[in-house]
């Protein structure tokens, strides 16, 4: 896949009337091949595929006998059709795949799925296989995971978990073991792992501390890095935090992704880097009330580099590729489709001191963050203890 790149600067990144913004997010598929948002505006929304690993990127407008509402899900697939989640009465969620056909959209109808009172069935982030596509169906009580593609009779329930759940982080390249935030009664909310060839057998994956809120954001299969949000050094207030599957080194918080006027989030890593997280870049998006930006940042550096949104980015949206090229898929009214291309900057070689300026990062040996904030057993369950052994091949 080629970026095309776009030279930025932060005047162009807040020029009104540039931005082509969709009223939802932008989903990608684990492989980098496929792209997927609602286009067009008002009472005229439709699906929209985007193809992201030829020579430039191009999109195919998916529109079909009804216009899309705001709140319709979408979800790319490796063969290049597109999950469609629709919400129907206020309860009922349809499925269909939509494709291109001819001059048209062929849409292929899946079933649907029953969610009564507030409850609401969310899609599950790009399965890593590219053929299944799951849902998130959150009770008061307990959480039900649904097969909505790639199974043999329309959407089937494949797992009951106790408790209620959100997020949604895959930790193999199988599709197999996913990882959820669940919270039991009135208690903190804690990752899991969830074995869906198990019949969704639970398994703990953060325990930093008994009372600690302990989030999963994002991880890499390649390298074990794992992106977690977390009170546990600050009770009371959520940290960006990393650590590695497995590992018996701590999780650490380093200074540099605190931003007192800004909110920062994880939202891509960069894989192949086999038993290498340290080296992984991250992507992070960056919102304040002048904006969005991006952030990028790697374990071994010393800061995190903050550079102007390009024109038309898609908020949240991006992939990158395994040579560490994070390309951003951006919307214009001159440029409709496109992606632009960045990379993490070359650090200097550290000094005895600071730079001025500069806020340093623990290096990969350093603690969590700040002696007055140790936490204990600050370590993710390795995956010997979850569910991953005995796994069966991937087909």
């Amino acid at each position: 896949m080629t970026a095309c790149a776009i030279e930025t600067t932060a005047e162009d990144g807040d020029r009104d009337g540039t931005a082509v913004h969709p009223p939802a997010g932008f989903a990608i598929t684990a492989n980098g091949a496929y792209g997927a948002r609602l286009a067009g505006s008002g009472d005229a929304l439709y699906a929209e595929r985007w193809t992201l690993d030829g020579p430039e990127p191009y999109a195919v407008p998916l529109p079909t006998d009804q216009p899309e509402e705001p709140d319709t899900r979408l979800l790319p697939l490796a063969d290049g059709r597109v999950l469609v989640c629709r919400r129907v009465d206020g309860r009922r969620h349809t499925f269909s795949l939509l494709y291109p056909t001819g001059p048209g959209t062929g849409e292929l109808r899946l079933g649907s799925v029953e969610a009564p009172g507030p409850e609401r069935v969310e899609l599950l982030p790009p399965s890593p296989d590219g053929i299944c596509a799951y849902a998130m169906q959150a009770g008061p009580d307990s959480t039900t995971l649904w097969l909505v593609a790639g199974g043999a009779f329309g959407p089937e329930r494949v797992a009951e978990i106790p408790g209620r759940c959100s997020g949604g982080v895959w930790l193999d390249r199988a599709g197999r073991i996913l990882a959820l935030d669940r919270r039991l009664g009135d208690g903190p909310v804690k990752a899991v792992a969830v074995d869906l060839e198990r019949g969704g057998e639970v398994s703990p994956l953060l325990q930093i501390t008994e009372a600690s809120n302990d989030r999963l954001l994002l991880a890499d299969p390649d390298s074990g890095l794992l992106l977690i949000r977390s009170d546990a050094p600050s009770p009371g207030h959520e940290r960006l935090g990393w650590g590695v599957l497995g590992s018996l080194l701590p999780v650490r918080f380093p200074e540099c992704l605190r931003l007192d006027d800004a909110a920062v989030t994880p939202f891509a890593i960069q894989p192949g880097q086999v038993l290498m997280p340290e080296s992984c870049g991250v992507a992070l998006r960056i919102d304040s009330a002048a904006g969005s930006w991006v952030g990028l940042w790697r374990p071994s550096g010393r800061r995190m580099h903050q550079v102007a949104a390009p024109p038309g980015w898609v908020a949240g949206a991006g992939a990158w590729s395994p040579e560490g090229i994070l390309r951003l898929p951006c919307s214009t009214r001159e440029l409709p489709c496109a992606l632009a291309g960045l990379s993490v900057p070359e650090e200097p070689e550290p000094a005895s001191e600071p730079e001025p300026g500069a806020v340093p990062c623990p290096g990969p040996e350093a603690g969590d963050g700040g002696e007055d904030a140790r936490p204990r057993a600050c370590r993710p369950v390795p995956l010997q203890q979850a569910p991953l052994t005995d796994r069966k091949p991937a087909g």
